[in-house]
Formats: C-alpha cells, structure tokens, sequence
C-alpha cells in the first residue's frame, strides 16, 4: 500500500469550521480518487461517490444549482440518504459534467455540514469549451502530483527511511545506506510515480510489466485528448504531448515541439496541457527577491513531463542505462535528474505547482541555475548534477550578482554543508565572494523545502 502525504492535508481541510468544498486538481492517474477513498476509510466517514463520467445525464441537475433536488438525485442515483452527520460527498471526474464546478458553491452556502471533495483530470480542456464563473472564494484546492520519492520508499524498502530522513537534516549516514538509496533513486527514475506503475513494482517487482503499466497510461492521455480538445488542435496537441519529454532542461522554442505549425498554435497546446498539470512551466525570473514571480520572465521557460518514469518512458529509457550509469553521467546528460528533482519541488507546497530558474543572457558567457525557490524568507539557488561532480560556475555567478548567503546543490554525493570563497573579477578589480554550498543528495530533494 502506497501512503500519500496529502492524507494529512485532507485530515486538517476536514477539521476546518467553515469548510469549504475540496477539489483535487492534478493530471490523470496520478491517484486523485485512491487518495479519497482511503482517506475516508482512515477516518470512518460513509463514502457517497458518483463518478460524473459514468453519468453524464447529471450535468442537466447540476445546472439547475438547486442543491435539495442534486441531492436528491444523488440519492436517487446511490439508493441511500446523504446523511450529513457521517458521510462524505465525493464527486469523481467532475470535468465530465462541468456544471457541477459552478454548483460547488451552493453546498459550501446551502450545506457546509456535508464535506465535498470533488476530483478531476485534463479540467482546462472542459472549461474551454463552456462559459460560466468558477465559484471563486467558494471552493478549496489542494493539487495532487505524483507519487514522491520518500512515499515510494516507505512502500518499498522502509527501513531505509530513517537514512533518508537523516540526509535531508545534513547528517552522517552509512556508506551502505547511502549506496542502497542512490540505488532506489535508480529504480524511481525507471518506475517514476504513476501509482499504477509504483503498484505493479511492489506487488510483482518485474520493470516490464511496469513498462507495460506505462504504455497504458500514455495511450490513455492521448485518448483523452481525443475526447476533450477540439479535433482540429488533435494532431497538433498529441504531437507536443510526444516530444515534450526530449525537451526537458531545455529553454523551450517553439519549433523545437513542432516545425509544422505557427508558433502561436504551438504555444496554445503548451499552454493547455500545463495549465492540465500534463506538462510543468519551469519559468525564468530575475530572482532578485521574492515573490519569485515577480520578476518572471514568461517568454523564457523551460517544460517538465508530469513523471519521471513516464518521460524516460517516452524517450525509450531502458533499465540497462539506468543501471549501468556511473556517478559521473547518470543518465541523458542529467535531463532526468533535472525532471527528477522539479516534480518534487513543485508539489512541495500544496497550493498551484510554480517553478523558477536563472537565466543570464546576452552577456560574455551565459549563465543557467537549474531551479531557484523560495527558502523561507531568503532566495535559493539549487544546482542539479546527475553524478557526482561538477562545475558550480552558474551557482558562484548567481550568488555573485544576486550576494545570496547560500546554495544547495543536489548530486549523488553524501550530505554535508560548507563555506565556499572565490574570487570573481569586477572590471580591473577582484572581490571576495561568500556562500555557504548546502549538498544534499538527489534522494533527499524533499528536504529543501527545510532548508
């Protein structure tokens, strides 16, 4: 059994005193329903669900937004009472019956004793195609990615999470230990974080049936978008789709994606497909201070599959590779540790996945920091090696300009923090440049939301 950390999430929304109607946002598959139904199975509430895609007929009721005769419905539907006192509303799939969103808002003012937790995948493609206002200030959201590297973990190989959590606070672990999870960080790049592909490692422990779990999954986007985009964005929309996963770590040109078609409709499939969680904006900032936001830049960007293991999946990534890899060059020049460690920073806080980086250009030579987020107060810069070495050069410029009092960087060393000095030349002159490196290894890019 995969535990997910959002559970806790859930726990704290159910609490709440003015609690409002939950949606799960997240890509498809990603295990939105499955957090549901073991969340209310833990706290011994009675699940009323309706998956509005097998009840397409629904959506005529939800319009009405006449909450007494939609429970009704639902009773009707259930054959059994929606008591109020024990239960929780679970509507699955609500892109399927869009008026459902907008209904929302009147069980939070109508019935806000009855928790309601709505879940739903690809829902931009469905709300492009209708016109009505979301129930703003109404509604709660809480966005699912896929399964971390520290669930996966715990599901697989518990006794190593002690270590885990030992790296992520900086501190001395055993050689073996250290090898067993850089070896775990291995399989996870190959598995990724699909639940249905986790599920089929642990339970069968076979890569190719796991591979097989995959082919089904991305034959299953592509029929979605078969059933939600418009047919003449189809072709167009599966091909973005195909060659995203070459493009990760690169700053996105449009052509790149696709040399047939106009930048502009290029752009609008990108577009679609992050705002569905399928895809994820890495944008550029200055970075200068925080919001990171702020300062975005949102010509210049970078793109991530939704899953590591989907992306080597679609590159043709074969176990072989991964195993064989030194520490040096993991695997396709670090491309899947970068996808690696944005999947995890995104989803990091609960609220809208956001993802910055650095990027200096335009000047003698140019400059990249692979991610940079928010440390509590103070702005971090955070350099992804997929082996164990590497030049720093971007991370001593960014904290050149930026006089940032540290670094994290992310590799397959063994944790440790330390004071770097260097010298960096200023017209005629040279000056002193100070920052504390903080190290940690791939496997513990959980712990940066710490640091």
């Amino acid at each position: 059994m995969i535990k997910r950390k959002s559970a806790s999430i859930l726990e704290s929304w159910l609490r709440k005193k003015h609690r409002k109607p939950l949606l799960l946002r997240g890509a498809r598959q990603v295990g939105k329903s499955t957090l549901v139904r073991e969340f209310v199975k833990a706290v011994g509430l009675d699940l009323l669900e309706v998956n509005l895609e097998r009840h397409a007929t629904l959506d005529s009721v939800f319009r009405s937004l006449d909450v007494v005769r939609i429970v009704r419905e639902i009773e009707g539907l259930l054959g059994r009472q929606v008591a109020t006192g024990n239960a929780l509303l679970f509507l699955d799939e609500i892109q399927a019956t869009p008026h459902a969103l907008a209904a929302l808002r009147y069980f939070y003012e109508e019935m806000p004793e009855l928790p309601v937790v709505a879940a739903g995948s690809l829902l931009e493609f469905t709300l492009a195609e209708h016109e009505f206002s979301m129930p703003v200030g109404r509604i709660g959201y809480l966005n699912l990615g896929p399964v971390a590297f520290s669930e996966f973990l715990a599901a697989a190989d518990s006794g190593l999470v002690p270590y885990l959590e030992a790296a992520g606070r900086f501190e001395e672990i055993p050689d073996t230990a250290h090898a067993r999870l850089v070896e775990r960080l291995r399989e996870f790049l190959f598995v990724g974080g699909m639940p249905a592909a986790v599920q089929e490692f642990l339970e069968a422990g076979s890569l190719v049936a796991v591979r097989e779990v995959q082919r089904s999954i991305v034959e299953t986007y592509q029929d979605d978008f078969a059933k939600y985009a418009r047919r003449e964005t189809l072709a167009r929309l599966q091909g973005v789709f195909q060659r995203l996963p070459a493009n990760i770590g690169r700053k996105i040109k449009y052509v790149n994606l696709s040399n047939d078609d106009l930048a502009r409709d290029t752009k609008a499939c990108v577009d679609l497909l992050a705002r569905a969680q399928v895809c994820q904006r890495v944008v550029a900032s200055h970075c200068s201070g925080l919001p990171l936001a702020a300062g975005e830049n949102p010509r210049a960007f970078k793109l991530l599959s939704m899953d590591v293991g989907i992306a080597n999946f679609q590159c043709g990534g074969r176990w072989e590779t991964l195993s064989q890899a030194t520490s040096q060059t993991l695997v396709n020049e670090g491309a899947l540790a970068e996808q690696f460690v944005g999947q995890h920073l995104s989803f990091l806080d609960p609220g809208k996945p956001s993802l910055h980086y650095w990027l200096r250009e335009g000047k003698k030579e140019n400059a990249e920091v692979d991610y940079v987020i928010a440390a509590g107060e103070k702005v971090l810069p955070v350099e992804v090696k997929a082996g164990a070495a590497g030049s720093l050069k971007s991370l001593h410029q960014f904290c050149l300009e930026k006089k940032s009092p540290s670094a994290l960087r992310l590799d397959l060393n063994k944790p440790s923090r330390f004071p770097v000095t260097f010298k960096a030349r200023d017209g005629a002159d040279s000056t002193d440049v100070h920052f504390e490196l903080l190290s940690l290894p791939l496997y513990a890019v959980e712990a940066s939301v710490a640091l």
